[in-house]
This record gives structure tokens, C-alpha cells and sequence, in this order.
């Protein structure tokens, strides 16, 4: 299941879950249980950019890497991943991660 995402170019296992409980600043179990779901909402709240930045940040490629993957300089990238990751915390994105989201 996700073999061919771009989580799984980067990570050995579809350990999104825990990373994306992390940044959202959510406990595991409120997260939607379906994996297949809750890898389209993040997929629907990222941009494909976006996505593959936080793939590759928790993968812990480093800085070099990533600037030269995305073609940033130092400040670009440090923007690039605090806009990335202000999104994550926002409540408008971080709620629709719930279980109870997709209850209704």
C-alpha cells in the first residue's frame, strides 16, 4: 500500500503518520485510521512541492541536498520549510487530519 509515492522515494516505511502527528502537533490515534485517506488529505493540502520537501526533510537528506534538489539558496529553503510547516500547524489544515473530519 503507498509503495509508489513520493513519501515512499524518500522513506523505507509509510512512517507518515507519526511525522505528520508530530508537525501537526496531534496525537497518533486522532488521525484519520486509514492510511490510503489520510496520505490524500495531505496530498490535497500540500502542493506536490510541498510534499516532496517534507518527505525529504524527514528522511533527514540535509540542507545540500534539498537546496540542490529544489534549487533554493540557504534562505530559500529555511523559508520554504517554515511555510511548510506554519501550514501543517494551521487548524483549517491540522483538523481535516482527524478521524472525526470524515465523519461527516
Amino acid at each position: 500500500m503507498l509503495e509508489s509515492t513520493v513519501w515512499r522515494q524518500y522513506h523505507d516505511e509509510n512512517s507518515f503518520r507519526e511525522q505528520l502527528a508530530e508537525f501537526c502537533v496531534l496525537d497518533v490515534i486522532d488521525l484519520i485510521e486509514d492510511d490510503k485517506v489520510l496520505y490524500g488529505v495531505l496530498k490535497s493540502k500540500l502542493t506536490k512541492k510541498e510534499l516532496k520537501l517534507f518527505a525529504m526533510d524527514t528522511a533527514n537528506l540535509g540542507d545540500e541536498k534539498l537546496k540542490s534538489d529544489f534549487s533554493y539558496d540557504d534562505e530559500q529553503l529555511q523559508k520554504a520549510k517554515f511555510k511548510l510547516y506554519k501550514k501543517l500547524k494551521q487548524d483549517k489544515t491540522r483538523l481535516e487530519f482527524r478521524e472525526s473530519s470524515q465523519d461527516s
